[in-house]
């Protein structure tokens, strides 16, 4: 009787880096991050060497020095005084918030767009076709200068809200729509404000939690759970019921015509309007065609047996394609945002100050430090970039299909 031994364990050789396969990948991965590790070496010691012989260096006191600019849409508190670091801070935040809006407008586009374009009837199909073609084959600037224009010469100018103009009125004396933008109330915050929006945003979590209820108890027994009464609820009761408690701690500033402008309450401006909208429907074809995709993909049996059980068209779409469409749109949709967070840096043609228009323009214009604004640019949408794709990497894993 023999007994079945292991085979001896071979010694280490430097050979085995190459000839074995075990090895031979972490060897050229290694060799990968030397090299790079050699040639950015080389390229920062040519940077300080011609830095040091012009008499300059890197250095980013300048930000702490006044900007001595006007920025025209500030989310924060900004003058002329403030710093150039401030300034950067305003154009990151202004970044944010278009790219933010033409994200969610974007989808909302697209999604439509998508879904109507596979319409049985005729002439709302064709429609979507002209939209899509229309809009994605045309640069995005020329959308943001064609809508900019649209807006400032189509819009009344503030003064002619003066007197008893039937051209120009404000809507429900609270929302004036003029050439230089739009003037919105105001929110004012009081004592107890914020614990109001934390509960509106509480009741937001709370429909999405309802929603998935409904729809594990309709895959489980196959009940049917009302959904849209009581995520109409849930949306509008907590809220209210938190804000009369209070003693209504949020108020309303409304714009008022003072002189030759409007004075008082939100000013959203052309420039954010003609960049948010020009992004939102030129992206929005882009998504329209990942959707659509998304949709085909998902076999037709599907659509067939849900329809066999007796499922409503729109049951159909949202709880069998849809579903399955979104691990296929979820990819490139990821793409599209990344796409409007880089398409934004286009504002400045518009006069919309972003942060490219400040720290990567007048700031950089300014001090002459033209290495260290282009870096802290690219730190900027680096980080952006990263952090959108993470998210939604997050979301994606979470609707793949998860084997048992």
């Amino acid at each position: 009787m023999t007994i079945a031994t292991d085979p001896p364990k071979e010694s280490f050789r430097l050979s085995m880096l190459i000839n074995d396969t075990r090895y031979r990948s972490y060897t050229f991965q290694a060799i990968a991050v030397l090299a790079l590790i050699v040639i950015f070496s080389i390229l920062g010691n040519n940077l300080a060497q011609n830095l040091a012989a012009a008499g300059l260096n890197i250095s980013y006191e300048f930000l702490g020095d006044p900007a001595g600019y006007d920025i025209n849409q500030q989310p924060i508190p900004y003058d002329s005084q403030s710093t150039h670091m401030r300034a950067s801070i305003v154009g990151a935040l202004n970044t944010l918030i278009v790219a933010f809006l033409a994200c969610v407008t974007a989808t909302i586009f697209g999604v439509i767009a998508g879904v109507l374009r596979l319409s049985n009837n005729w002439i709302i199909s064709k429609l979507m076709s002209l939209y899509v073609e229309a809009f994605r084959n045309v640069p995005v600037l020329i959308w943001i200068i064609i809508i900019f224009t649209v807006t400032a010469n189509v819009f009344p100018q503030p003064r002619d809200f003066r007197g008893d103009n039937p051209t120009a009125s404000m809507v429900g004396d609270a929302v004036a729509f003029t050439n230089r933008g739009v003037y919105v109330p105001k929110p004012v915050f009081e004592a107890g404000g914020w614990i109001v929006v934390a509960v509106f945003l509480a009741s937001i979590a709370g429909i999405f939690l309802w929603r998935r209820y409904a729809r594990k108890v309709l895959f489980d027994t196959g009940r049917i759970v009302p959904v849209f009464l009581p995520s109409l609820a849930i949306f509008f009761v907590p809220a209210l019921l938190a804000y009369f408690i209070l003693g209504r701690p949020i108020g309303l500033e409304y714009p008022e015509l003072r002189g030759f402008n409007f004075q008082g309450g939100l000013t959203i401006r052309g420039s954010l309007i003609a960049l948010w909208f020009a992004l939102a429907i030129y992206t929005g074809a882009f998504i329209a065609e990942n959707v659509r995709a998304g949709i085909l993909a998902v076999s037709k049996g599907q659509t067939e047996a849900a329809a066999a059980l007796g499922l409503r068209s729109g049951r159909i779409m949202n709880l069998v394609i849809l579903p399955q469409a979104l691990r296929v749109i979820i990819p490139p949709l990821i793409s599209q945002y990344l796409n409007i967070t880089k398409n934004s840096s286009l504002a400045i043609a518009v006069g919309y100050m972003d942060l490219t228009g400040t720290l990567g323009g007048i700031t950089l214009n300014q001090t002459g430090r033209a290495i260290e604004s282009v870096l802290l640019l690219m730190l900027f949408y680096l980080t952006f970039s990263l952090t959108i794709s993470a998210l939604m990497n997050v979301y994606n894993n979470s609707i793949k299909l998860k084997e048992r």
